[in-house]
């Protein structure tokens, strides 16, 4: 298990960019994968969305996946981990 927050997402995305500038905003410490530049990160994302390349795909230090959240949704479960 790692500290970190893993996001999966692409940079064209709208809800991958509002996604990150609440990262930002919270100064959580993430590590980003292109899934348009990498063919792994495409794999994990489409085998954890049955298929699909729904982003952005959000991983947890506890092992826990938000895909796609709203805002709200991922404000509380940052707040569960302390950012």
């Amino acid at each position: 298990m790692t500290n970190k927050i893993t996001v999966y997402g692409v940079r064209w995305c709208g809800d991958c960019k509002r996604a990150l500038r609440i990262l930002d905003e919270r100064q959580v410490d993430y590590v980003w994968v292109d899934i348009d530049q990498n063919e792994d990160g495409e794999a994990f994302v489409k085998s954890t969305n049955h298929g699909n390349r729904s982003v952005p795909t959000i991983i947890f230090p506890d092992g826990s996946i938000l895909v796609e959240p709203a805002n709200q949704a991922l404000i509380n479960k940052l707040e569960i981990f302390g950012f």
